[in-house]
């Protein structure tokens, strides 16, 4: 091979292991950590800012399961990007955080700090290239920890190091890492989620993001032990088209929906720790429910509430062993919970589309649910739907549906308010054959704004839907003489730091160079279909003026665990 440097090796060598996106601000510290990732075929996306790239990353590596790479200079762009790289650690995303470092012998540079610490902190795995030796082993090391670990892990790459020559005999390939066999379960655990399964009459399964791999093995499973279906809202998606499919368990469950996991005397989480969010703080358990848990890791079992049997185990291995056991013993399919009436209360009730919404909107604001519905009605089915977090993040959530899995990014593990643009672009990147649909507040689209240009650049044809009511309106809600969060004595709490003058969005959206209209009522949203029938070439930017609801009670019972 070319005699060149440990930047250039290490670029080499992550391409051939199969890094299949880069995203990144290129500075002095990985400019040529990210030209080695683009000349050996790695393409490369250039964000506005670090913490755009870091979320853009994660969101690729959601949509695609395969291995993102975000390049950061040393120090202050490792920083930008940190809250990025916490959202993705959060949720066991497989990314490597291609990091510059500060040269060992400059020890007073004003770009030093701990990035290891850092990364520990984030909850990412730290790894660091120690030498032109151990350049290949130590990039072999830490792309194995993010594929087959499924982490996102922080590879810093000190300045020195990058330009020391390759040494002689170093191989011109790396073989590709093999990927883990699936974890199948133990046989005493089949069976005894097995006997659950036989011995219940109202079992429900809730699916979570470890579980997005399983469709099949679950749908199969539930259809033999006459169980219901419900996801986690990660995995909102999953088993779309399903007679019994309860939609998102949660804070996002219709009542109907609520009601049927809540009565379920067998409850099993798939991949999904049973957390506050999912379960509503418990609330849709049901006293006398057996509660299970499957999932890869020991320390997830029994993590946020008792649980009665938890299976270590890979979802998909352990549907398929379960159900070859239910079959050895019952061959014949079981109804159980899966009733006619059961399946006429899903059809009336188990989707916000089919819920009678009290329309509050006025000459001047649009209801939020009203808006949403119609844009469920006048966009592609085949979406992609990206939701930032606040106030507003139920309607999309709810009121939008997507066709699979793979039509909804949730970056929710650090509940950052901010995320939604970079998520939609990385999402989009990984499924460009679906149209990307953001649905965002003001504030956090205002927050991101400065990767608008990305997507204008990029010709990305994306929908960004902003629930404009001019506040940061979880904590007005919260906070306001209603909320929880009013002062003792009952008055209304101040209000001013939280609340902005009305911004014109379409207007900065245009100054972009993307496509920007005002929706205050339904008469407005005919631009909406004016741009779907054109070129778009261009992403379009809705500025929603919204009415108040009084406050989105999903976040009421989120901000009970605060």
């Amino acid at each position: 091979m070319d005699q060149t440097n440990i930047a250039g090796l290490i670029g080499r060598t992550l391409a051939q292991l199969g890094a299949a996106q880069a995203f990144g601000v290129v500075g002095s510290g990985n400019f040529h950590l990210t030209n080695a990732l683009r000349e050996h075929g790695v393409p490369f996306t250039a964000a506005r800012h670090e913490g755009g790239a870091a979320t853009m990353a994660d969101a690729y590596s959601r949509m695609s399961g395969l291995v993102s790479i975000l390049t950061t200079h040393q120090g202050c762009g490792l920083t930008n990007a940190a809250t990025g790289i916490g959202e993705a650690a959060k949720s066991r995303t497989p990314m490597i955080v291609l990091t510059a470092d500060a040269a060992g012998s400059a020890v007073r540079s004003n770009f030093r700090i701990d990035q290891d610490g850092l990364a520990r902190s984030l909850g990412a795995v730290p790894e660091r290239v120690h030498s032109a030796r151990s350049a290949v082993a130590d990039t072999v090391r830490a792309f194995r920890t993010a594929q087959n670990e499924r982490r996102t892990v922080v590879l810093s790459v000190p300045l020195d190091v990058q330009a020391q020559p390759v040494p002689a005999g170093t191989p011109g390939r790396v073989p590709p890492v093999a990927p883990t066999g699936a974890g199948r379960p133990a046989p005493i655990l089949v069976r005894g989620l097995a006997d659950v399964l036989s011995t219940a009459k109202r079992p429900v399964f809730v699916a979570g993001r470890g579980a997005r791999h399983a469709a099949d093995e679950l749908k199969a499973l539930a259809a033999q032990s006459g169980a219901l279906l419900a996801t986690s809202a990660v995995a909102n998606g999953l088993f779309a088209g399903e007679e019994f499919n309860l939609g998102i368990s949660g804070g996002f469950s219709t009542p109907e929906t609520a009601a049927l996991i809540r009565d379920a005397d067998a409850l099993i989480g798939w991949g999904c720790t049973l957390n506050m969010w999912t379960m509503r703080h418990g609330t849709l358990i049901s006293p006398d429910a057996v509660v299970v848990q499957v999932d890869l890791e020991d320390s997830a079992l029994g993590a946020n509430r008792e649980i009665h049997l938890g299976v270590i185990g890979d979802c998909a291995a352990t549907a398929a062993d379960v159900l070859a056991e239910l079959q050895a013993t019952v061959p014949v399919p079981a109804a159980k919970y899966r009733t006619a009436e059961t399946a006429a209360r899903i059809a009336a009730g188990a989707r916000w589309q089919d819920v009678p919404v009290e329309d509050l909107s006025t000459s001047e604001r649009i209801d939020p649910r009203v808006l949403t519905l119609d844009l469920d009605a006048l966009l592609p089915a085949e979406r992609l739907v990206s939701v930032d977090s606040g106030n507003f993040m139920g309607y999309p959530s709810t009121h939008l549906s997507v066709p699979d899995e793979f039509g909804f990014c949730f970056t929710q593990a650090f509940q950052s308010v901010g995320l939604g643009l970079g998520t939609t672009i990385g999402a989009a990147l990984a499924r460009p054959d679906r149209l990307p649909v953001l649905g965002t507040g003001d504030g956090g689209f205002l927050m991101g704004i400065s990767e608008l240009e990305t997507a204008v650049r990029l010709n990305l044809p994306l929908v960004v839907i902003v629930y404009n009511d001019a506040a940061y309106g979880a904590e007005v809600h919260h906070f306001g003489a209603a909320g929880d969060g009013a002062m003792n004595d009952g008055a209304a709490a101040d209000l001013a730091t939280v609340t902005f003058p009305d911004t014109d969005i379409a207007a900065l959206a245009r100054g972009y160079g993307a496509d920007g209209i005002t929706v205050r009522t339904r008469a407005d949203l005919a631009a909406v279909t004016g741009w779907l029938d054109g070129p778009r070439t261009a992403p379009l930017v809705i500025d929603a003026k919204i009415a108040s609801d009084g406050g989105a009670w999903w976040l009421a019972e989120a901000f009970k665990g605060h």
